[in-house]
């Protein structure tokens, strides 16, 4: 294995995600709340499998989407996550070194199967998902190596994998070796209904372990129980060292001790599947951080990054994003 730096390092749930184009219909008939992700048992996501259209099947996960991001650009990462020795887990372990991510956890021999995520599109281009997690929630402690965690510039953490206690304890081994080699750590809120499970370990997850905070509006006002964002950013501000919080077609506010950066968003033509727009704006983010851009030029990369996802179905980079990036930013 190769040791030299790394840009990022992602930590999150490997999932496949299985995509379709849906009704409102299908979402009522089959219980699940617009724009959000779901939890789902074995028995639920056959069942909702079984009656979906045609799909599109595809690696995923909100980590892994972000590393696929890095890559895109031209940058270096490193990811971890847990699947299933099974064909899933092949296909998913083939898709991240494929675009040159590492990727070297140790799969789950005969227990539980590669994660999916079922994807259910509306015409509106809002996203439903409901997730079946399998392997995912067997990611623990010794899953993270200290030699690898010490090569990334940026740690990267998904919010998601934070409801399994012994993820809970990966995130914080990591994020302790990270600090310990002078490297920064960075999280995604991931959800709101992440936020609502888990907001008093978020909130102590954030005061003592993250440098960089990732957020779109709806998360960080349920972070801090407000309904105004205003009073959010002022929550926020001083609880770690930077908060990139998303807005929609309304742009980001980047929040750091020396003020605030308001950045667009950039244009598209055609929103298709919003799927990943929140995970490509932290891989532009980050990827423009660890090569010490300013932060408004790293809220720029992620709108670029953001606006490429959504312009399509599914949750990874069609176009090269270093070429995008290189066009509009030079």
């Amino acid at each position: 294995m190769s040791k030299q730096e790394l840009d990022v390092i992602g930590i999150g749930n490997a999932i496949v995600d299985v995509l379709t184009q849906t009704d409102d219909d299908f979402l009522k008939e089959h219980n699940l709340e617009k724009g959000s992700m779901m939890l789902v048992d074995a028995r639920q996501a056959e069942h909702i499998y079984s009656k979906m259209g045609q799909c599109i099947e595809m690696s995923g996960g909100s980590a892994g989407n972000t590393m696929a991001g890095i890559a895109s650009l031209d940058g270096s990462g490193g990811y971890i996550g847990k699947v299933g020795n099974d064909q899933l887990g092949d296909v998913f372990a083939h898709d991240m070194r494929s675009v040159g991510i590492e990727f070297d956890t140790e799969p789950l021999f005969d227990r539980a199967p590669t994660a999916r995520c079922l994807v259910l599109v509306t015409p509106d281009a809002q996203r439903t998902m409901g997730t079946f997690l399998g392997a995912c929630v067997e990611l623990g402690p010794q899953d993270i190596k200290p030699e690898q965690i010490k090569r990334g510039k940026v740690l990267y953490l998904e919010g998601y994998l934070w409801d399994p206690p012994k993820a809970q304890e990966a995130f914080v081994k990591a994020a302790r070796i990270a600090h310990e080699n002078d490297r920064k750590v960075s999280l995604t809120l991931s959800d709101k209904f992440c936020v609502d499970r888990h907001r008093e370990s978020f909130l102590d997850l954030v005061d003592h372990h993250i440098d960089i905070l990732f957020a779109n509006e709806t998360e960080v006002m349920a972070l801090f129980e407000t309904d105004r964002f205003d009073e959010a950013v002022r929550q926020i501000r001083g609880k770690c060292e930077i908060a990139a919080l998303t807005r929609s077609e309304k742009g980001a506010v980047i929040v750091h001790a020396g003020g605030t950066e308001e950045v667009p968003a950039a244009a598209v033509d055609k929103v298709v599947d919003t799927t990943g727009a929140g995970d490509l704006y932290a891989a532009g983010f980050l990827h423009g951080y660890s090569k010490g851009r300013s932060l408004a030029e790293c809220g720029h990369m992620g709108a670029i990054c953001a606006a490429e996802v959504i312009s399509h179905v599914g949750a990874r980079p069609e176009a090269s994003l270093r070429e995008l990036v290189q066009k509009k930013l030079g």
